[in-house]
Order: structure tokens, then C-alpha cells, then sequence
């Protein structure tokens, strides 16, 4: 009996040393940062998430502003649409504001692989538990927010294709971006 219990604990032993593990997707947004040094007189929930890549969590209210930040999750169709529009309001803005990215209520590998995909590569925070769209009431994704640079903030609440979203940065935050 002695003999048959030891036998089960090696093959059980060996069948988990063979197991195939999955490799965990690279991240393929930049780090955050320089995701400090704004206002904390903002309307901002106050809060802090972790950044995509890792290191220190960023507190919101500490974002360089004037800021846009897209919430957003791989699961989301009307998401999966919008980021990579977003994409390409970061790569117009040229320093005069601020584009972050939410990936919420996600996986690290379902947001990583989705951004990869889409060559999404703009800094990212991480909020699994939907903490900050739940902060602001948006209950439903996309959601974006904008931050003036006095602090004020305006949370739209629906998807936005590129002149929408260009007329949106125009309005919030005072900044003109060209198509």
C-alpha cells in the first residue's frame, strides 16, 4: 500500500513538472514614466492603478495635464474598434497633452495580446476590478476621460471615431490635433 501511495505521488509529481505552461504575453505599451506632475486640484477620482509594465502605481490626480485617458478592455467590441484611434491621437500629440490608456476589468494577456495586435503601444494603466470606470459611473465601455488643464475633467461615455474624438480634445481640453 506504502509502495502504491509513493508511486501516485511521483507519477502526480512528474505530471505536473511536464505540464505545459503558457508564457505570459510581452506588454506592448510604454512605461509610465513621466505619468506625474500634474495638478492635484484635478476632479479626478483619487486613486491609483498600476501601470501596464509594471513599477510604481500612478495616482490619477498626479497625471501631467492638460490628459486624455481611454478606458477600455480587449472583451469590449466597441473598444476593440476605438483604441486604435486613440493610437493615433498619442502619436499627434506631440507633448501637449497627455494619452494614457485603462485596460479594465481584463486579463494582463487578453490586453497585452488585443494591443499587440493592433500596434497599441501608448502607456497603460491596469484596473482588473474596474475600480476607476466604477469611480466615475461609467458602467458601460469605452469611456474617456478629459482633463483640462486647470483640472477640470469631462467623462464622455460612448465610442468615437477619429474626427469625433479630435472635436472632443478640441472642446475638453483647448488643444486643436490635425487628422
Amino acid at each position: 500500500m506504502i509502495r502504491r501511495l509513493a508511486a501516485l505521488a511521483v507519477l502526480a509529481a512528474l505530471a505536473g513538472c511536464t505540464a505545459a505552461v503558457e508564457p505570459e504575453t510581452p506588454s506592448p505599451f510604454a512605461a509610465c514614466d513621466g505619468l506625474t506632475g500634474g495638478t492635484t486640484k484635478s476632479e479626478i477620482p483619487d486613486i491609483s492603478l498600476s501601470c501596464f509594465t509594471g513599477g510604481a502605481e500612478v495616482r490619477l490626480r498626479d497625471l501631467p495635464t492638460p490628459a486624455v485617458i481611454n478606458i477600455w478592455g480587449s472583451w469590449c467590441g466597441p473598444c476593440r474598434e476605438e483604441l486604435p484611434v486613440f493610437q493615433g491621437l498619442a502619436d499627434r500629440a506631440d507633448g501637449r497633452f497627455t494619452v494614457i490608456g485603462v485596460d479594465t476589468k481584463d486579463s494582463r494577456t487578453a490586453g497585452a495580446e488585443f494591443a499587440a495586435d493592433k500596434s497599441v503601444s501608448f502607456p497603460t494603466l491596469f484596473d482588473p476590478e474596474m475600480t476607476f470606470a466604477n469611480k466615475l459611473g461609467a458602467t458601460m465601455l469605452p469611456a474617456t476621460v478629459f482633463i483640462d488643464a486647470d483640472g477640470g475633467m469631462y467623462v464622455h461615455r460612448a465610442s468615437m471615431d477619429v474626427d469625433q474624438l479630435i472635436e472632443q480634445v478640441r472642446k475638453h481640453i483647448g488643444v486643436t490635433v490635425t487628422r
